[in-house]
């Protein structure tokens, strides 16, 4: 009898039902062999990315906006129409619809999210997480301080004279990361392999806010979409962390950490000051949890006013558009889908960019040195 059984399931198994059983083995086989991580980031990836993200350029919107709505949608409504207007099994339904989202884990996994198994950076580039003392990080936040004061004083108009991105500045940014992360390579990350490939509005900008989001990497289609409502100084550091991702980079604190690179090595200092900036509040927190209140009000003190304005500002400016229930939802799945991909910290590796620049100086410093 169980041999008939088996035969009959044999029988009843599709091509494309074969396809996705080899598919799900060989996504299952690089999330968990050691090595094939980056072996599916330095050399399988690229040419994914290549051919996916070359179709949507013909598309002004976000192509994987529209299919993952859409997923939604259908996998939402197909079994209530199947079931309450088709009169159809709710087993043999809800198959299909499992059916579906496996297609779609293979896609997610294979498009762009087997980078999650790729070594950390401190693998990838042969350096040691930071040892930090007090006086270690005191001499790196205020070396920091002074390069963002710099930065800041005389900044061209391009980014403060309106508060929406003007097309100018979204052309200068492109070219300008595109050119910094050019020069990158041998830091464990890819080399530019789409240079036509640009930032599209993210559909949902305004939920988006409400939520905290300012970019998003669309892995269906290799896309990098960011939030309509980012102003003029976070523009250039936000299309760099999510063009980080578009070159295969999954984890946050590492898309931070390449953003910052990029941005604070280009020759135009209005995308050097957004490199500097948009790890400013990671540094404060830092300054007040490591020396203490009263180094944390002396350390204000040492950044220039203007852009505590600024800081103050956009503090604001964000908060008028925040949603906390939005917020905390998002933010709760959000962690488990990091740790789900083995993501240490989840929603905190954010904020690991100071630990990864810090060892980076270092390891640096250390060259230099010898």
């Amino acid at each position: 009898m169980n041999a008939l059984h088996i035969l009959h399931f044999m029988e009843r198994i599709r091509p494309r039902h074969a396809i996705l059983i080899i598919l799900l083995a060989i996504v299952t086989m690089f999330k968990t062999v050691p090595g094939l991580g980056n072996v599916y980031t330095f050399h399988i990836y690229p040419a994914i990315a290549r051919f996916l993200s070359k179709w949507p350029n013909i598309i002004p919107i976000a192509v994987g906006d529209i299919f993952i709505t859409a997923s939604v949608i259908w996998v939402i409504a197909y079994p209530i129409y199947a079931i309450t207007f088709k009169k159809k099994r709710k087993l043999s339904t809800l198959v299909i619809v499992a059916e579906y989202l496996l297609w779609v884990y293979v896609w997610f996994y294979a498009a762009w999210g087997l980078n999650y198994s790729q070594a950390n950076i401190y693998n990838r580039v042969d350096m040691r997480p930071v040892e930090v003392d007090d006086s270690t990080f005191r001499t790196f936040a205020y070396h920091y301080a002074d390069s963002l004061n710099a930065t800041y004083a005389g900044n061209n108009e391009l980014l403060f004279a309106e508060r929406k991105v003007s097309n100018p500045l979204k052309c200068l940014t492109h070219n300008c990361i595109l050119q910094g992360y050019s020069h990158l390579h041998g830091m464990g990350i890819n080399r530019p392999f789409n240079n036509q490939a640009h930032a599209k509005t993210m559909m949902f900008s305004r939920l988006s806010s409400m939520a905290g989001i300012t970019g998003s990497m669309a892995p269906f289609f290799c896309e990098f979409t960011l939030n309509a409502d980012v102003l003029p100084h976070e523009y250039p550091a936000t299309y760099a962390h999510e063009y980080a991702h578009f070159l295969g980079i999954a984890n946050e604190g590492e898309a931070n950490f390449y953003s910052y690179i990029a941005c604070t090595s280009s020759s135009n200092q209005a995308v050097r000051f957004s490199g500097y900036y948009q790890i400013f509040f990671h540094v404060l927190r830092n300054v007040r949890g490591l020396l203490g209140e009263a180094e944390y009000e002396a350390y204000l003190r040492h950044i220039s006013p203007e852009i505590i304005r600024l800081a103050k500002s956009d503090r604001k400016y964000w908060l008028s558009r925040h949603n906390t229930i939005i917020d905390s939802t998002q933010n709760f799945f959000y962690n488990l889908y990091l740790k789900g991909n083995r993501v240490e910290g989840g929603t905190k590796s954010y904020s690991g960019v100071i630990g990864i620049i810090m060892a980076w100086e270092g390891k640096n410093s250390f060259h230099n040195g010898k």
